[in-house]
């Protein structure tokens, strides 16, 4: 049963190139397929959330923490009577505009681009990807996704304005998202931050003790299983409060929605769209641990001087590849050299670039800049 203020998918504004219903999967369903099936989304395997595997084999890379997402979101999704289908989806292809090396990886493609007055962004990225990198249908260009799911892509994590993006006007840049886009960016916050305090306890980046001086909540909670279970190890009393604490946030986030949506009187999805600010959110306690958790990972994970040299390295890879199909634009795959007769050069080597997995541009640097060292020494 939906909520009444739910995506219906019978409403749906559909796809840019029409399709014929399928016998027995709606669109939202298809949609999700076809992330899925896509070659994008089987790249995360292979692109890093926060640690790279010179850690362990164990650590989330962006294709675990999705399915992670996926799993939270579903669950918030169903309890609030939206529609879980179009959840899913959205949740499944939030993070398929990532590049390689994480955020160190963003950071350095977006600071590539601004050189060239340009900028990276993964949302738009991600839309890109969906709407034409993916090619695999006859009939069309991309994925063909709906359009409650295109606008999700964009308007799940933040909001555009249309005097800066004017090239998104079709996705009601001025109006709120579906209440089932608003729960994304929450569900991914609460799968990465309880997730990072876990692996970065099996780097050794943090401690059980050091988490719980610097989170009062997550000590409640450590404080209840050592109480209930003396006898275990350690490390399963830190699982136990690990998970206690995503039961946490999820269960503070549904009646917390339930109450805004009360109190704004919201009745159908038109009148969510129409809310002065979105309406998915935690309580003012909840919110108070959440930005705790953030900004001890932060201080005591993201920022570790551990993690600099990865970060550097990174950096330094995106960059100098860069610079060198900037400046040998015939060194490109034929493809990308096509699309550049067409487009801006730094938008296609930043396309290309993007679209890497971690192993595949650490062996283009090495085989690039060999091949430069080698002309250079010869030189």
């Amino acid at each position: 049963m939906l909520a009444a203020y739910a995506v219906r998918v019978e409403q749906s504004r559909g796809r840019r190139y029409p399709e014929p219903p399928h016998a027995y999967r709606d669109d939202f369903q298809r949609d999700r397929d076809r992330v899925v099936h896509s070659r994008s989304f089987r790249r995360l395997e292979n692109k890093t959330q926060v640690f790279t595997r010179r850690y362990s084999d164990h650590f989330r890379n962006r294709l675990t923490h999705t399915i992670e997402v996926s799993q939270i979101a579903r669950t918030i999704g169903a309890a609030l009577g939206l529609n879980t289908h179009l959840v899913e989806c959205l949740a499944l292809v939030h993070d398929i505009g990532h590049p390689p090396f994480g955020h160190a990886g963003e950071k350095a493609l977006d600071a590539a681009m601004r050189r060239h007055g340009e900028f990276f962004d993964h949302n738009l990225h991600a839309l890109r990807i969906v709407d034409w990198f993916e090619q695999r249908y006859a009939d069309f260009p991309g994925l063909n996704l709906t359009f409650e799911v295109r606008e999700g892509i964009i308007k799940h994590s933040r909001d555009y304005s249309q005097e800066q993006f004017p090239q998104l006007a079709e996705y009601l840049l001025d109006l709120r998202p579906p209440l089932e886009a608003q729960l994304i960016d929450l569900a991914d916050e609460i799968a990465y931050s309880t997730a990072d305090l876990d692996d970065g306890c099996e780097a050794g980046l943090l401690d059980y003790d050091g988490i719980r001086r610097g989170l009062p909540i997550f000590e409640r909670f450590y404080h209840e299983v050592v109480e209930r279970r003396p006898q275990v190890s350690p490390k399963l009393q830190f699982n136990e409060a690990l998970r206690k604490l995503i039961d946490y946030f999820v269960s503070d986030i549904i009646p917390s929605t339930r109450s805004n949506v009360e109190a704004s009187g919201v009745k159908s999805l038109e009148e969510v769209r129409a809310q002065p600010r979105r309406l998915v959110g935690f309580s003012a306690e909840a919110e108070r641990n959440r930005r705790a958790t953030k900004e001890f990972l932060y201080a005591n994970l993201y920022f570790s001087p551990v993690l600099e040299p990865e970060k550097e390295s990174a950096e330094r890879v995106i960059a100098e590849l860069f610079d060198h199909w900037m400046e040998r634009p015939n060194t490109l795959p034929r493809s990308y050299q096509e699309k550049a007769k067409r487009e801006p050069l730094a938008r296609v080597v930043c396309d290309y670039i993007a679209g890497m997995t971690d192993n595949f541009i650490t062996g283009q640097h090495r085989r690039v800049m060999g091949k430069e060292r080698k002309v250079t020494t010869a030189g």
